[in-house]
């Protein structure tokens, strides 16, 4: 079978570290050797490879970028006419000052703005401001906040002190020890844990950094508990709605769960897969940025703002945040089991029949599904894979608007690699 994506893919590892700029879009994450890896185009919720075979992305969904589905007509067009006004002078676009109040009226306890293009680096200024705020330095976290030293500092007295926040493993090679003891982390709807944190961050505390919701919700008045612990310190409760925002309604899923942060940080779904993130905030947290350096050029370019606007419009317009809970078909699973599946390896996946709605819990033989537990598509890797119970459950929340199936069955369908 013809893989010009895979050809491509050795090409780019000789030129670029990893071949890939993010972890999560590595073939070996997925299929090795089989994985597609590049896209010509994409539309909805189908991707076309270099190949041009056609596929329905039941993966990461543009790892959580495109809410609205890739290739969203109204806010390409957006993009569109913002280009041909320009995208970067000696001036302001008229786009953030819209924005930031589009912003602060979809979440009513903020003030103000200030904007960014990724999650990773608005959450290194959302750190930055509250420490600014505070004049402190510790921060207690809980869950993943991207790549910055300030969070990769967590593994430098122990190596595996992130392990627990979704991706183990991460080397703090290049970080300065000079941070080691400044990121303490606990584990989600952990009091008791929270407990310790705050203990070993003391009177440095500067802020309490945490995602209000990803694979689990919270256990009632946790993050209650979270807000009152961090006031208490004289210090500031940051929520990273990087993943979780925009999927439970149009702003953060903090809203939904009832409880108002002084910090929110925005990116990823913010622009449908245009660069664009924000940190929003109150009034007093805010002004405390007016007290650092947080400044780059190309945080003042328009496509960003404009994406974003036609995003929220769209996403408002439509009540995008209900429907993709609707759609949820975690409470629905598919049996727990997997079909029995052809002795060849790597050459076959179950695909759930089910349309990529909003979430779905799979369970696999996990030594033999060992490329994919992240994913629906399930490889097979090796021949003892059967109709296999296992306790092992992840869930997956799939990121875009493809149209729900008139009829969804419950059942796994054997399809070869092959694309129809």
């Amino acid at each position: 079978m013809s893989n010009g994506g895979t050809e491509l893919y050795k090409q780019a590892r000789r030129r670029i570290p990893g071949g890939t700029q993010l972890l999560s879009k590595r073939p070996e994450m997925f299929l090795p050797e089989q994985w597609p890896a590049y896209y010509s185009r994409a539309s909805g919720a189908e991707i076309w490879d270099m190949d041009g075979r056609r596929f329905v992305d039941m993966t990461i969904g543009g790892i959580g970028a495109c809410v609205l589905g890739y290739a969203d007509p109204n806010v390409d067009d957006a993009v569109r006419e913002a280009i041909g006004r320009g995208v970067a002078t000696s001036l302001n676009c008229p786009e953030e000052p819209a924005l930031a109040d589009l912003l602060c009226e979809l979440h009513p306890w903020a003030d103000m703005v200030r904007y960014l293009r990724c999650g990773g680096e608005a959450m290194a200024a959302g750190v930055r401001i509250a420490r600014a705020r505070t004049r402190k330095d510790k921060i207690v976290f809980c869950g993943y906040h991207g790549w910055h030293d300030w969070y990769l500092s967590a593994n430098l007295a122990h190596g595996s002190q992130l392990d627990g926040h979704l991706l183990p493993g991460l080397d703090p090679a290049g970080v300065p020890r000079a941070l080691a003891g400044t990121a303490i982390p606990f584990t989600y709807n952990d009091l008791a844990g929270l407990e310790k944190a705050l203990a070993a961050a003391g009177d440095g505390l500067a802020a309490i950094v945490m995602e209000p919701i990803r694979a689990i919700e919270p256990a009632p008045g946790f993050l209650e508990r979270v807000r009152d612990e961090a006031h208490r310190r004289q210090a500031l409760l940051v929520f990273d709605e990087v993943s979780a925002g925009f999927r439970l309604n149009t702003g953060g899923a903090h809203l939904t769960l009832g409880v108002d942060p002084d910090i929110a940080v925005f990116a990823k779904a913010i622009g449908n897969g245009y660069p664009m993130a924000a940190v929003i905030g109150t009034g007093d947290a805010m002004q405390a940025a007016q007290g650092t350096f947080v400044s780059s050029t190309n945080w003042t370019e328009r496509t960003g703002p404009a994406a974003a606007l036609a995003t929220l419009a769209k996403h408002r317009r439509l009540d995008v945040g209900p429907r993709l809970v609707k759609q949820d078909i975690a409470s629905r699973p598919c049996g727990g089991r997997l079909p029995r599946m052809p002795d060849s390896p790597s050459q076959s996946v179950a695909v759930c029949r089910r349309s990529p709605a909003s979430r779905l819990t799979i369970r696999s033989h996990c030594r033999s599904a060992r490329y994919s537990r992240r994913a629906c598509s399930i490889v097979v890797s090796s021949p003892a894979t059967r109709s296999t119970r296992c306790t092992h459950t992840r869930r997956i929340t799939w990121l875009s608007m493809a149209p729900r199936s008139p009829k969804c069955s419950t059942k796994f369908a054997k399809r070869s690699t092959r694309a129809p």
